[in-house]
């Protein structure tokens, strides 16, 4: 989740570029010998046109049909290391080594079409990445080495919205992970990230207030409509009337006809439209299986409190009885320890996966598994 644009009112989407190119290592980049088994699979999506997917599954060695872990990627096109090439890091691997080499097994997969699997990531929602899940879950359920009673979704930002899209419909699912996964609507969301972004690159107060009145309108209206040309036609109106009765906004003179158009761009994306109003609670509301949620309290792109709180809301209606919820001191969205949490820190700080939270994770499955 990184694309930021601050001037005006563009939402500052979670994306994160990756792709498969050389990296020089890092330090907690798995070393060869690997101490577990690793195997190339590929599986498909009856639901996408039988769309062929690849990934690594990592096997412990000196376990018997262990637990297993599915990994779900933020938003954005991600290869299975889930690689971040500008920021010369690859969470996922780090963390599938990590939960390997400690007894659980970890498929881990090319996002649709990207990397060696087939599909189109464009054109696809959360909705739609929900079911390239389910075909990981049924080609689980074909292996024999693994104990297909304990598989088990871990998803980091957009993927912490997607594995309770799964658990909620599918007793298939074990247990699931939420790694700065979000707990409110999209648009609050963007909302909350764009504002903190700011304030942490010194942008006025007055401003980021004025940002917000702007973003309102905008999402507020993409929320209330449905139709694509009612809610071309409801922006334009509301952003014009803004113009006219607040003169003096710091913004208003940048509200021009290119500026609305470039808003109303947010609309050609069919991921975009679904984000901003996709609940969580109603999918949070039906997953009973055991949940942690984990976030970084310098996490800037889904803030903790806000989303915390909506996670363990929804958890609440549905009566779970097995929720751990923890904001880890000092982490950011990539769950790196950190000074500010910034997107200028991501490149700079060595370290690719806190500690930390690895342990948490590895200990929490392993106490239920």
């Amino acid at each position: 989740m990184t694309r930021l644009i601050l001037k005006i009112v563009i939402p500052s989407l979670l994306f994160i570029i990756s792709t498969l190119a050389q990296s020089k290592p890092r330090l907690q980049d798995p070393k060869t010998p690997l101490g577990y088994l690793s195997e190339n699979v590929y599986f498909t999506n009856a639901k996408a046109n039988n769309i062929k997917l690849a990934g690594t599954l990592t096997l412990p060695k000196d376990k018997k049909k262990p637990a297993v872990a599915i990994l779900i990627s933020g938003s954005g096109p991600q290869n299975r290391n889930s690689e971040i090439v500008q920021f010369n890091h690859r969470p996922f691997l780090v963390l599938s080594d990590y939960l390997t080499n400690n007894g659980i097994a970890v498929l881990r997969y090319d996002d649709r079409g990207t990397a060696e699997s087939e599909g189109n990531h464009s054109e696809a929602t959360s909705a739609d990445f929900a079911t390239d899940v389910e075909a990981a879950i049924a080609y689980l359920k074909t292996r024999s080495d693994i104990d297909t009673s304990k598989i088990g979704l871990i998803g980091h930002s957009e993927g912490g919205l997607i594995a309770p899209m799964v658990a909620a419909n599918n007793k298939d699912v074990s247990y699931v992970i939420l790694l700065a996964g979000t707990g409110v609507n999209g648009a609050t969301v963007l909302e909350t990230q764009s504002r903190r972004a700011g304030e942490l690159q010194g942008v006025s107060k007055e401003h980021l207030d004025e940002n917000e009145k702007l973003t309102t309108i905008i999402y507020g209206t993409i929320l209330k409509y449905e139709d694509k040309d009612t809610i071309k036609a409801e922006i334009t109106k509301r952003l014009n009337a803004f113009k006219t009765n607040n003169p003096n906004s710091i913004l208003a003179p940048a509200i021009t006809s290119q500026m609305i158009n470039q808003q109303l761009s947010i609309l050609d994306s069919k991921w975009l439209c679904y984000f901003i109003r996709a609940e969580p609670s109603d999918f949070l509301s039906k997953t009973t299986c055991p949940v942690l949620a984990l976030n970084g309290s310098k996490d800037f792109q889904v803030l903790p409190k806000i989303n915390l709180e909506g996670i363990g809301d929804g958890l609440e209606k549905a009566k779970n009885k097995d929720v751990t919820i923890k904001e880890l001191e000092g982490l950011n969205h990539l769950f790196q320890t950190a000074e500010t949490g910034s997107m200028q820190e991501y490149a700079t700080i060595e370290e690719t996966y806190s500690p930390v939270a690895l342990k948490l994770i590895s200990d929490w499955i392993n106490e239920r598994f």
